[in-house]
């Protein structure tokens, strides 16, 4: 959940992340505070730390990334949250959508937060762990099913075959 806040995220400790090296194309710096994000959205839940890892290697995003995409939107930050989400979040945070859109872009542990609140909020909806991971995406079905095929293949990649087995399962 996206807290009140008058600042953007609290500080974090800056733990190096062991995950090797950084893809092509993003910037090296911010990787072990992103980490450090990702660790504290999770809230000690391996299953959405994982989730939130799938979907970072697959969005590939990082701090000040401001892509545009063929609609006009823009996908914010290291999770790629697209700009769509400003005004929903500037209404629940009370904040104005400039600094929302400012934080999204520039601070990674509110880009993590409002991600894992996309993330949770579709779960919620849907009550389907990969239905949710498509919605983090799409709105559109076919696009849905391409996005969770690629975060698949990300989470195996980095978790291996059994990713959920000592979780208990996504959700748990």
């Amino acid at each position: 959940m996206i807290a009140r806040r008058c600042i953007p995220c609290a500080a974090f400790a800056l733990v190096a992340q062991p995950v090797g090296a950084v893809a092509p194309g993003r910037p090296a710096s911010g990787e072990a505070e992103i980490a450090a994000c990702i660790r504290q959205a999770a809230s000690r839940r391996p299953w959405l730390e994982k989730t939130l890892w799938g979907l970072r290697d697959q969005e590939g995003g990082w701090v000040g990334a401001q892509i545009l995409n063929s609609n006009g939107t823009h996908d914010l930050g290291p999770m790629q949250v697209n700009s769509w989400w400003v005004g929903r979040i500037a209404a629940r945070t009370g904040r104005e959508p400039a600094h929302i859109r400012y934080w999204l872009t520039h601070h990674p542990c509110f880009n993590v937060d409002a991600a894992r609140w996309i993330f949770l909020s579709a779960l919620a909806a849907t009550g389907d762990y990969w239905q949710a991971v498509g919605l983090y995406h799409s709105p559109t079905a076919w696009r849905q099913r391409r996005y969770v095929l690629a975060v698949v293949t990300k989470l195996k990649g980095r978790f291996g075959a059994r990713l959920f087995a000592q979780d208990n399962g996504p959700g748990k």
